[in-house]
């Protein structure tokens, strides 16, 4: 049998056609764009990146960072140029609280929650919240439970920060270390593994370099801020403390 080939001229006709639609697609989206921009429409979804639970309010300042597909629930404190990034999940609906600090970063696709309401208190007495303190870095797809993590701390990309754990200042987890519940990462080392173990002290270098890296993330924040929220919204944080003072003044 013979295998008919096809014609070039018809094989060429028929790659033209496809570069041309494929070029007035593009051409058509890059239009609609432009006319969203244009016109300043804003489009909604239904996904809420802040959501009360029992009554507990998530608390951001202005340039906090939660991204659109962010969820962040109930009694969790952002501080100034803190950043919650897409798809991370900051859980505080246990009746305990979640503190994520001044500058500090939750990446892409993280969980960070506490230990069920009907645990109380910890082993060592203190409750079973989570803490993040000032200047730390978050990786992507990590998992933070009723932990404390002080100042100044690069936590690795998949790490997981068991409960009654404290990572003290100044510290590197190494990609996917765990930490084991109840376990003590002293200050100014570089920890890593399952279960975590020290593999380094930090140079002076190392612990500058992640307060750096910390200003870095905000800055990259700040245009995301930018671009979904181009007009800003301190005006209803304004009306709510206005509603608030009228209340208190028709209590008196």
């Amino acid at each position: 049998s013979v295998l008919s080939t096809p014609h070039p001229t018809s094989t060429a006709a028929s790659s033209t056609m496809s570069k041309g639609a494929f070029q007035l697609g593009r051409a058509l989206r890059e239009a609609g764009a432009h006319l969203k921009r244009a016109g300043e429409t804003e489009f909604f979804a239904r996904h809420r990146p802040t959501l009360n639970f029992n009554g507990a309010k998530p608390f951001a300042t202005n340039d906090t960072f939660v991204a659109p597909s962010a969820s962040v629930i109930g009694d969790v404190t952002n501080w100034d140029k803190s950043s919650i990034w897409y798809k991370a999940v900051v859980r505080a609906d246990q009746d305990h609280s979640i503190t994520i600090g001044f500058s500090s970063s939750v990446g892409e696709g993280s969980v960070v929650k506490t230990l069920s309401a009907t645990t109380t208190q910890l082993e060592t007495g203190l409750p079973p919240d989570t803490y993040v303190g000032h200047y730390v870095i978050v990786g992507s797809g990590c998992v933070l439970k009723s932990c404390r993590v002080d100042d100044f701390v690069l936590v690795g990309d998949k790490c997981t920060i068991l409960e009654g754990s404290i990572v003290s200042d100044h510290v590197i987890l190494e990609p996917g270390t765990v930490v084991h519940p109840y376990q003590h990462i002293p200050s100014g080392q570089r920890w890593g593994g399952n279960p975590a173990q020290k593999i380094a002290d930090l140079t002076m270098g190392e612990k500058e370099s992640i307060q750096e890296e910390a200003e870095k993330i905000h800055a990259t924040a700040l245009d995301h801020i930018l671009e979904f929220l181009p007009h800003g919204f301190t005006y209803v944080q304004l009306e709510e403390l206005e509603k608030k003072a009228a209340e208190a003044e028709a209590a008196k």
